[in-house]
């Protein structure tokens, strides 16, 4: 019923007899409660700024910060029931729990209460009552109550508005008031912000669920949503009989223990029988908070949702405060007693988020944690069903694979003993190790915890680190390459490359689907991966080979085939790898090279055979590091005769191997790509899919369990085969484009048209070797312009007849081959369409 409603109706409830009982915020959640209990014997009438439910009291609506809303409403209250109120109930306020000064403290507190007395003032109030706080009063320590007479110290911005509400009824009220200082309200659906939170953590078995910066037995007394009705009516019942300035707290009067309440809910929630928490410094627990807002954006559970953390700084220097409450005069003045005790009413409040873990969320006004949404999404009916069995299995591959965490201790004291050991001289150097070692320490020690697992990237930095440190000192010290090379492989290795894997979303961590739907093969299968991985550990052979020669750890290097300038003494690849182009890096190129060939490697093991959906950042840094780079290898090849005028047989090996990794590994890089896309038009956060995974649509396949286990030719043929296969026009066109590269040979060529032969050729090869991989096959397209610029190349580099004949044939053969398709193999899904 709204204002017009109410001025329009002619029989009132107040010619019934029932006295009028006014409720400010009566269509909050407190105020239908208290509607609801008053309306059999009061006409309760409520004020608030709209009615959003139809089961509390009827609402005229107001804008209590402006004085003309405040008369108009009361006065159309006053014209229908008669301007003699039993009571107003006064529960409206701003609140919130940042801690933060906001200016509606005072204009909806302070100045609307304000104008509500004002307004009032020409009504007779018998009594009028102010919900406010027990955290007006200064805490006590535990062991201690707090009571009436307890002095005033307010620690945040909300207490501190209700004490100067509480001082201005005091002072301008022009009618008997009480004013209840009530406790942190609860039932079995809700609770204080505090509590419900505390529960929320224990639940999703935060890390910060372990940590508290108070005495662990210092606590806050609570009080149940019927046991402040009660005391509400009674203080209205008694409202000719108490003091004309009632004060009175109300509240359970033990406030339990945080360590007390964690344990309770730890095991009513997982059936532990302790829960550990562990007591931080304030300072230490102020920084942790401060971090925590600082870096919201990339916190797991907040990506998207655009809300601070709960733990704010502020909070942290109120974790010593402890509230328990003596209520000797609520038990005189009202003869109130409160019937539930919170430890008793913890059962109901986990049934009930047990039973429908969103819908407690939202009426608690917490955010799920995304494995929860996304449980729901998934219509998965018991999520935590799943949670339970997915961690249980994440508890038991970390117990079982611990040992690599021992190993990166270990490695963490080779580090920190090694540089006067092996005679590394550069004192930054040194200390860098040292300091690699003493962080490695750390993280190694924090990741033998299953709860701290972002720490295992943190070890692989450092590994990252460790083998880029000879390569950014440009040591001349071999000893010192070879060992921060395997030590940081080794690091990284044993950090993350172990199960369980680090950073996959819950709901991504379920074992199906391993393959992508539509797909008939898994692209993040071992065999997979494993040709890739081959062929980066021969690019890491030549590089590194390359780089010792480039750091001055060897005197020369092999070079069969090609010879440097006559006036040079060094052979090919010598000069190329000591030329400008390779010394425009400010760091040797072939260590670069080296490095990278060393992530791909890392990176190639890491992650489950369902990797594509699971951790798809990984899968597209793998292949970034593969398809560009190896284009820009193979750049560098083109480069070599035409730029420095000789070739590097060594570099020739590393680039075709980078190259020949192009078509393995654009299929898996396919998948990710793909299945980004599905769950984004899903619905689903781009950047949370991309960094956590997910799952995926489509029918649940049975993996292979044990792809080694087969015939080994059966295995060859996967790893080697399978989704890359080169039909007979790419082969034959890739043929013809290599031809081209020895024209100064063949066909006498000389300046731009050998150079053109040669940039042309090489680009032959190359879109041939992505054509390839069967869900790239119409890259093949791109060999129509470069054989018609094959073709065409003589006839403006002035090429002789036979040139000019060989160019013509070549050229247009390589654009007649680009046009069959070829054989596919495997299927794709929703790539099929695009696979021409």
């Amino acid at each position: 019923m709204g204002a017009q409603q109410l001025g329009d109706t002619q029989q009132t409830d107040a010619s019934e007899g029932k006295p009028l009982l006014l409720i400010t915020g009566a269509d909050g959640n407190i105020g239908r409660s208290l509607g609801k209990a008053f309306s059999r014997d009061f006409t309760v009438v409520g004020l608030d700024r709209s009615k959003d439910h139809e089961d509390g009291p009827p609402i005229v609506e107001i804008d209590i910060t402006s004085p003309q809303s405040m008369k108009t409403a009361l006065e159309k209250i006053g014209d229908k029931h008669g301007r003699k109120v039993a009571a107003v109930i006064h529960l409206v306020a701003f609140f919130d729990f940042s801690g933060e000064p906001s200016p509606k403290y005072d204009q909806v507190n302070v100045e609307g209460t304000r104008q509500l007395l004002n307004a009032l003032g020409g009504f007779e109030v018998e009594r009028f009552i102010y919900a406010s706080t027990m955290l007006v009063h200064e805490p006590q320590d535990p062991g201690e109550r707090i009571d009436e007479q307890t002095l005033f110290d307010p620690r945040w911005q909300y207490p501190r508005s209700k004490k100067k509400v509480e001082d201005l009824i005091r002072a301008e009220a022009q009618m008997p008031y009480a004013i209840l200082r009530l406790a942190g309200i609860y039932d079995s659906e809700r609770a204080v912000p505090t509590l419900s939170h505390q529960i929320a953590r224990i639940y999703e078995r935060s890390l910060q669920s372990h940590f508290y910066s108070g005495p662990l037995n210092a606590g806050q007394s609570m009080l149940h949503r019927d046991d402040m009705v009660d005391a509400m009516q009674r203080a209205v019942e008694r409202r000719s009989t108490l003091p004309p300035d009632a004060e009175i707290l109300v509240g359970e009067p033990f406030a339990p223990g945080y360590d007390t309440l964690q344990d309770r809910i730890g095991e009513l929630i997982h059936g532990a029988s302790e829960w550990e928490t562990i007591k931080l410094p304030a300072p230490v627990a102020k920084v942790g908070a401060a971090a925590q807002n600082a870096a919201e954006p990339i916190v797991p559970d907040a990506i998207d949702q655009g809300e601070k953390p709960f733990i704010q700084p502020f909070m942290i220097s109120m974790a010593d405060d402890h509230y328990a409450l003596d209520i000797k005069r609520a038990e005189d003045w009202l003869g109130w007693h409160p019937k539930h005790r919170l430890e008793d009413e913890l059962p109901a409040m986990v049934a009930n988020l047990k039973r429908d873990p969103v819908s407690w969320y939202e009426r608690n006004g917490i955010t799920p944690p995304q494995w929860l949404q996304d449980a729901q999404d998934e219509d998965v009916q018991q999520p935590e069903v799943m949670r339970e069995e997915i961690e249980a299995t994440r508890i038991a591959q970390h117990r079982a694979s611990r040992w690599t965490h021992f190993v990166n201790i270990a490695l963490a004291f080779w580090l920190m003993t090694q540089p006067p050991l092996i005679g590394i001289e550069n004192p930054l150097y040194a200390w860098a190790e040292v300091g690699a070692g003493a962080m490695l320490l750390v993280t190694a020690i924090a990741s033998l915890s299953w709860r701290l697992a972002i720490t295992r990237w943190l070890s692989a930095g450092i590994g990252m680190v460790v083998m880029a440190l000879p390569v950014l000192f440009v040591t001349p010290n071999a000893t010192a390459y070879l060992s921060d090379t395997l030590v940081g492989a080794l690091v990284f290795g044993m950090a993350i490359a172990a199960r369980p894997e680090v950073g996959t979303a819950l709901v991504a961590r379920r074992r199906e689907p391993e393959i992508p739907p539509g797909w008939s093969f898994n692209p993040s299968s071992w065999t997979q991966r494993l040709p890739i991985i081959a062929l980066a550990i021969i690019g890491l052979l030549f590089s590194r080979y390359l780089a010792a020669y480039q750091m001055g750890h060897v005197d020369g290097v092999w070079e069969p085939f090609f010879a440097g300038s006559a006036a040079d003494p060094q052979n090919g690849t010598e000069e190329i790898i000591t030329s400008s182009v390779s010394e425009a890096w400010p760091v040797p190129d072939g260590a670069v090279g080296a490095y990278i060939y060393m992530l791909e490697i890392l990176t190639g093991i890491v992650g489950s055979r369902a990797r594509w959906r699971t951790m798809p950042w990984l899968v597209m840094a793998f292949g970034l590091m593969i398809v560009p780079l190896g284009i820009v290898s193979i750049g560098f090849i083109i480069i070599q005769p035409i730029v420095i005028g000789t070739w590097s047989t060594l570099a020739l090996i590393g680039a075709a191997a980078m190259l020949i990794q192009i078509p393995y590994s654009v299929d898996e890089l396919a998948a990710s790509m793909s299945f980004i896309r599905r769950r984004v038009k899903a619905g689903k956060s781009l950047l949370r899919v991309v960094l956590f995974g997910d799952t995926d649509d489509g029918d649940r396949l049975t993996p292979v369990e044990h792809e080694f286990e087969r015939g080994p030719m059966t295995i060859l043929k996967e790893m080697w085969a399978g989704a890359v296969n080169l039909p007979w026009n790419l082969c034959l066109a890739g043929v013809i484009g290599l031809s081209f590269l020895f024209t100064r040979l063949t066909l006498e060529a000389e300046g731009s048209l050998a150079d053109a032969d040669h940039l042309l050729g090489s680009l032959v090869i190359t879109v041939m070797a992505i054509a390839a991989a069967e869900v790239c096959r119409a890259a093949r397209y791109a060999l129509v312009p470069l054989g018609l610029a094959l073709a065409a190349a003589p006839f403006f580099y002035d090429g002789s007849m036979a040139h000019m004949a060989v160019s013509v044939a070549g050229g247009l053969a390589i654009t007649a081959l680009s046009f069959p398709r070829g054989r596919i193999v495997e299927s794709y899904g929703s790539l099929d369409r695009i696979i021409r």
